[in-house]
């Protein structure tokens, strides 16, 4: 199977320029694959449909000549929503003051414990260091390359902090979609609701 890693090497170039930031790549699902791309816009931190179907034509042309998964897949594009997952540093950063729950690739030693799941609130950076005031522990440093996986909490306060964009024209980029002759190019859209 082809390794995420070479599929988001060849995949960051091409969501950058076409303006926007990679946030995630997985490629899953066995017999069915599925190769997702979640990105944003930077100016918004989200993606509107019209966006999402920008992107999907630009990696398909791209996946098309480039041929590096080979079975068939889906290619499925989309925002991270607002409970979004945390993969880059300035994740961290950006979503200082939020709930987020933390899993490491190795348990650290916390009060004579070994732990590997924290959550609580985001409280910035320190270098490489992600703070968290962990509920149960307090202010604890988790270093940045420890992070296994990382996800906003859905929280009232989350919410007022996302605003949702405009899904208008979306049952036109659902068409569109639909017409597309190679399936195994096709891209699913997904827009989160984020009501």
């Amino acid at each position: 199977m082809t390794e995420t890693s070479s599929l988001q090497t060849l995949i960051e170039p091409v969501v950058n320029s076409a303006g926007f930031a990679l946030v995630r790549v997985s490629l899953s699902g066995g017999q069915n694959l599925v190769l997702q791309v979640m990105a944003e816009d930077p100016a918004t931190g989200q993606m509107t449909l019209s966006q999402c179907a920008t992107l999907s034509r630009k990696l398909s042309a791209m996946l098309d000549e480039t041929d590096p998964i080979e079975d068939a897949y889906r290619l499925e594009v989309s925002s991270p929503g607002i409970d979004r997952p945390l993969t880059r540093l300035a994740d961290f950063g950006n979503w200082g003051g939020h709930l987020a729950r933390i899993e490491l690739a190795h348990g650290l030693m916390m009060n004579g414990a070994e732990r590997k799941r924290f959550q609580g609130a985001l409280a910035g950076l320190e270098g490489e260091q992600v703070l968290l005031d962990a509920e149960g522990l307090g202010r604890i440093a988790l270093p940045f390359a420890a992070i296994a996986s990382a996800k906003l909490l859905l929280t009232d306060a989350l919410i007022a902090a996302t605003v949702p964009l405009d899904a208008e024209d979306a049952e036109d980029i659902e068409a569109e979609i639909e017409d597309e002759e190679d399936a195994d190019a096709t891209a699913l859209l997904q827009l989160r609701k984020d009501a």
